[in-house]
């Protein structure tokens, strides 16, 4: 699949989740803005033919390249970043959940979501907004999941999609760091995270973020309950240059892990 048209996909997926990111976007762009996109971010299971060794050929079949490690013990994550064939494109953020560090009874919850995705459904890159891949979860299974595991939670009501787009600070004209980000971003009336601080990261690491709390719909379980559950956010992220004068293409483990609270409707801050 051809880059603008997997981003293009996800967009239109990711707004439908997300209303609060196209407002954001049309606001920065009606102030003369171009909004260009830092990098997207996935999450899944490390079982079944989701995991990220099998959804990874279709990021590398884009020419995005792998770039480093990265590792969430308190979340028990693992990912990795993947760098663009151009860098006006936008990186790519993969997690995985270790779910054998689960509980056996979380990790029964989660089998059997997984127990029922036809890896047929697995072909290409469209896995990356096809949503679910199994039936609704009880909102007793899904309580159970969130307090182990609030990202296995997610999963078992989003799915395999795009948790957030990212704005890129260094593009815009008006805005020059996050805390105005922030700033701007509350003056529309959406929220902040502030897990870890409104501002994650500093010059010193070369990446400082932000982000939105993941905005909020009803969805109903399939026992019939229905209750609000967090869908996704939008990130901004400000890039500074190295000693060699190279823009950092990474992430910063210490930070993201902050970032992934801001689908936690248990956290405020």
């Amino acid at each position: 699949m051809k880059i603008d048209a997997f981003f293009d996909n996800l967009w239109q997926d990711y707004i439908n989740m997300t209303p609060q990111a196209e407002a954001i976007a049309n606001a920065l762009t009606a102030r003369g803005e171009v909004v260009q996109n830092d990098h997207v971010a996935f999450r899944t299971f490390n079982i079944g033919p989701i995991q990220l060794k099998h959804l990874e050929p279709f990021i590398l079949d884009m020419g995005y390249s792998r770039y480093e490690p990265y590792h969430f013990p308190s979340k028990k994550l693992d990912a990795f970043g993947y760098i663009p064939p151009s860098p006006d494109m936008p990186r790519i953020f993969l997690s995985e959940l270790r779910v054998e560090e689960l509980t056996d009874s979380a990790q029964t919850l989660v089998r059997r979501l997984v127990d029922q995705i036809n890896p047929d459904d697995v072909a290409d890159a469209s896995i990356f907004w096809r949503g679910p891949l199994w039936q609704t979860p009880s909102y007793e299974d899904y309580e159970q999941l969130a307090s182990e595991s609030e990202y296995a939670a997610w999963l078992s009501v989003i799915g395999l999609r795009c948790n957030h787009f990212t704005i890129n600070v260094n593009a815009l004209n008006g805005i020059n760091d996050i805390e105005q980000m922030n700033q701007m971003i509350e003056e529309l009336g959406f929220s902040i995270n502030e897990a870890g601080g409104r501002v994650k990261g500093s010059p010193a690491v070369l990446l400082e973020q932000g982000s939105t709390k993941a905005s909020v719909q009803p969805f109903t379980f399939a026992d019939g309950k229905q209750h609000d559950v967090t869908t996704c956010y939008y990130e901004f992220a400000k890039r500074y240059h190295d000693e060699e004068g190279n823009l950092y293409q990474g992430f910063v483990a210490a930070s993201a892990d902050k970032i992934f609270e801001s689908t936690d409707m248990r956290k405020d801050s």
